[in-house]
C-alpha cells in the first residue's frame, strides 16, 4: 500500500473520530438539581438557564430536578463532587469542609448592596474564598444568588423576641456550629435538623420554628400551606444558593458548551437577584396579608444585636473555618 493511501485512510479516519466526538457533544443531558419548591422564583430561574442553554443550538440539554428530587443541599454538594450529579442550585452547607461554614457568618453583609458587592461578585474575595476550597473537591461554583435576610419563622410569638432574653421557643438550624451558637445567644433553643424535616417538625411540634427562609420563601414555603404565624427579621444571614457544576462533567465538554452554560447561569443569577431585590417589600404584604405577623427589630435594637455577634460569634470561627479565612473577609468589607 502507497505511503499516499495510507495517509488518505488516516485522514478520513481522524475526520470521522472528529465527527463522532462531536456528535456525542451534541447529544450530552446534563442533570440539574435544585432544593426549591416548584413553583418558587429559584425552580423558574433554573428553567431560565435550561431554556437558554436549549436557545444556544451547543448540543447540551439540562434536565431539571428541583424540589430536593435528587436529594436535599446538604447531600447535593458531595454527589456534584463525585460527579453523580452534574450541576446544582443550593446552599453549600459545610458537612464536607468545616472551612465552608463561612457562608454562614452572621452579619457580614447588611443589606442588597453588600450582597451584590461580596456575594455575587465571582472575583470578590469572598468568591475567592469559596473557589479554593470547592476546587479541592472538583466543584465549580457558577454563579451566586442571595435571596434576601433569612428570619425565624415561627408558629408564634417569641418571647422577648427583640432582645437577649430566653425566647421559651425551641427552634430548627441547619448543620451550622456557628449559626446554632448565635441563635442560642440570643436567646434561643436550638436543634440541628435537614432542610427537608422542617415542614413535618414543625407540623408535628417538634420544633416551634425555623431559621431558614427569606419572606418569599417563608411565604411560598409556609403561608401558602397555613403553617406558622410569625416571621421574626433579624438580618444576620442571606440565603444564599450557588449554581455550582462537576468539574468532571465541565471537561468532558466543549469550550464553548461551558461558554453558553456560564453565560445562561449568570443571567439567570443576575435576573433572580433582581427579582428579589424588587419584591423583597411585595412578599412582606403577602405574608401579612395571609395572616403572618412580621416582627421586625429598631434600627438601635439591629445594630446593638449585630455589634454582639460580631464580638462574641465571629471569633468562634476561627477554630472551624481558620483565622486566615475570617481575616481575610474581615479585610474585605473595609
Amino acid at each position: 500500500m502507497s505511503f499516499a493511501k495510507i495517509t488518505k485512510i488516516l485522514s478520513v479516519s481522524a475526520v470521522s473520530a472528529l465527527m463522532s466526538t462531536a456528535a456525542f457533544a451534541q447529544e450530552t443531558t446534563l442533570r440539574f438539581a435544585g432544593v426549591f419548591p416548584i413553583d418558587h422564583q429559584g425552580t423558574i430561574t433554573m428553567q431560565q438557564v435550561a431554556d437558554e442553554v436549549a436557545a444556544a443550538d451547543v448540543g447540551l440539554t439540562i434536565e431539571l430536578f428541583p424540589a430536593n428530587q435528587l436529594g436535599s443541599g446538604e447531600a447535593l454538594f458531595e454527589d456534584v463532587a463525585r460527579g453523580n450529579i452534574d450541576l446544582a442550585a443550593a446552599f453549600i452547607y459545610a458537612d464536607t469542609d468545616p472551612r465552608l461554614e463561612f457562608l454562614s457568618m452572621p452579619f457580614l453583609v447588611s443589606g442588597w448592596d453588600d450582597m451584590n458587592t461580596i456575594m455575587r461578585d465571582m472575583g470578590s474575595e469572598y468568591n475567592t474564598i469559596l473557589q479554593e476550597i470547592t476546587d479541592e473537591y472538583g466543584v465549580r461554583v457558577m454563579a451566586q444568588n442571595p435571596e434576601g435576610f433569612v428570619g425565624v419563622v415561627a408558629t408564634k410569638e417569641p418571647t422577648n423576641w427583640n432582645t437577649f432574653d430566653d425566647k421559651s421557643m425551641n427552634i430548627r438550624v441547619w448543620s451550622s456550629t456557628i449559626v446554632k451558637s448565635m441563635m442560642e445567644m440570643i436567646g434561643f433553643k436550638a436543634t440541628t435538623m435537614a432542610w427537608g424535616d422542617i415542614f413535618p417538625a414543625i407540623q408535628s411540634g417538634i420544633v416551634d420554628g425555623a431559621i431558614c427562609c427569606t419572606k418569599t420563601a417563608t411565604y411560598t414555603i409556609f403561608a401558602q400551606s397555613d403553617v406558622g404565624t410569625h416571621f421574626v427579621e433579624y438580618n444576620a444571614i442571606s440565603e444564599l444558593t450557588s449554581f455550582y457544576a462537576s468539574q468532571r462533567t465541565l471537561d468532558k465538554l466543549t469550550d464553548e458548551q461551558v461558554e453558553v452554560l456560564q453565560a445562561a447561569m449568570t443571567k439567570a443569577s443576575d435576573d433572580f437577584f433582581a427579582y428579589n431585590r424588587e419584591n423583597d417589600d411585595a412578599y412582606a404584604q403577602r405574608l401579612l396579608d395571609s395572616g403572618y405577623t412580621i416582627l421586625s427589630l429598631n434600627e438601635e435594637d439591629q445594630a446593638a444585636m449585630a455589634s454582639k455577634v460580631r464580638e462574641e460569634i465571629w471569633p468562634m470561627m476561627a477554630d472551624s473555618v481558620g483565622q486566615d479565612i475570617i481575616d481575610r473577609l474581615k479585610g474585605a468589607m473595609n
